[in-house]
């Protein structure tokens, strides 16, 4: 045997797409399993050409899957982000958009049994301890995934699974505002050091000679903004206790710039390397706390609700995404209860993928 197989659905999660596996047909050894989702992504060509990745960070997320031993949990959802080129894979970070797929993919997997028009799925993202309550379109025959929702980023519409995300405040670092400061600096950069969802770090769009309105494609070309980026990034990263940013795609950078498009505040976000096409479950969550935070960089940007539940309308590259936050202001703490969004899914390839028997032979 030349090669291992490993079933596997390969599905779009919001608007992002990767194998989703269980995480029993899987080794179980760290190592080893870098070396896997590697080896199944194709990491190390600009085309991932060798794999099923897409060439871009979204297209090489990769979920696992298993039963959960946590009582309110129905399924343990354990993400890695594989890298493009340089056969890297990061464990410490999740990923909403992909997570945005799991509820269906426990279903279609068996882990969780379809109940009735609507099933709820309670998910547990152990990378970073947060609580997901989703609920999935069902029928007869399991995930249904048409209907008439429709998110900016994705062609069409599908049916709608809405994620409500709990316990998602201090996941990574273990505090709202890692450095304990509302505004920090760092190269001569004001930032806002934050901790939800997902840690980023963020700033006006101004403060790097942008307009904050720029396409994914104009900032990717501006490489002298991504390396004063990516330096005020490690700085910022090593002062919220986060090991190794440089390798790292944590924490995320995110700019903000006044709404020009009927929402609440413009965005721009990174992953970090590159320019999101679109924007992070995650990030976008962590994007809207900040601009209901008094004080923080966002201050004069927006002016935000200050009474929760209210809808945080972030604009992205290519359109908006809603994030219903329920939160109470205390002076000039913010308390985040729960975030929700609406996205979507659909499976596109049910199969086995296969890896080299030299990288694991499936034992």
């Amino acid at each position: 045997m030349s090669q291992t197989a490993i079933p596997f659905l390969f599905m779009r999660g919001g608007t992002s797409r990767g194998p989703y596996f269980n995480r029993a047909d899987l080794p179980e050894d760290r190592e080893t399993l870098a070396k896997v989702l590697v080896a199944v992504v194709g990491s190390g060509h600009p085309l991932n050409i060798d794999g099923i990745g897409g060439g871009n960070a979204v297209t090489t997320k990769v979920a696992m899957l298993s039963p959960s031993e946590d009582p309110w949990a129905d399924v343990d959802y354990f993400f890695a982000q594989v890298s493009v080129e340089n056969g890297q894979v990061d464990f410490k970070p999740t990923c909403g958009n992909i997570l945005s797929g799991v509820g269906s993919a426990a279903i279609e997997m068996g882990i969780v049994p379809a109940k009735g028009d609507e099933t709820a799925v309670n998910i547990l993202a152990v990378n970073t301890g947060a609580r997901v309550a989703a609920r999935v379109k069902t029928g007869p025959h399991g995930v249904i995934y048409d209907g008439d929702a429709r998110i900016d980023g994705v062609p069409g519409t599908a049916a709608p699974v809405g994620l409500q995300f709990m316990d998602t405040v201090g996941g990574a670092t273990g505090a709202f505002l890692p450095t304990g400061h509302l505004i920090d600096q760092f190269n001569g950069i004001d930032v806002t050091c934050m901790d939800v969802a997902m840690p980023m770090v963020i700033a006006r769009a101004e403060a790097f000679g942008l307009t904050g309105y720029e396409s994914a494609a104009e900032l990717d070309e501006n490489r002298d903004f991504f390396a004063h980026m990516e330096a005020v990034r490690i700085q910022a990263g090593e002062a919220m206790g986060i090991a190794d940013v440089a390798n790292s795609v944590t924490p995320k950078f995110g700019v903000l710039a006044p709404a020009r498009d009927g929402g609440t505040i413009a965005t721009r976000y990174f992953m970090p390397w590159k320019t999101h096409p679109t924007m992070a479950v995650t990030g976008a969550q962590c994007l809207a706390s900040c601009v209901l935070t008094p004080g923080t960089v966002a201050d004069g940007l927006a002016d935000p609700p200050k009474v929760g539940p209210a809808t945080v309308t972030l604009e992205h590259a290519v359109g908006q995404i809603d994030v219903l936050v329920d939160f109470e202001l205390a002076g000039d703490q913010m308390n985040l209860l729960s975030a929700g969004l609406v996205r979507t899914t659909r499976l596109l390839v049910r199969g086995e993928v296969m890896v080299p028997a030299h990288i694991w032979n499936g034992a």
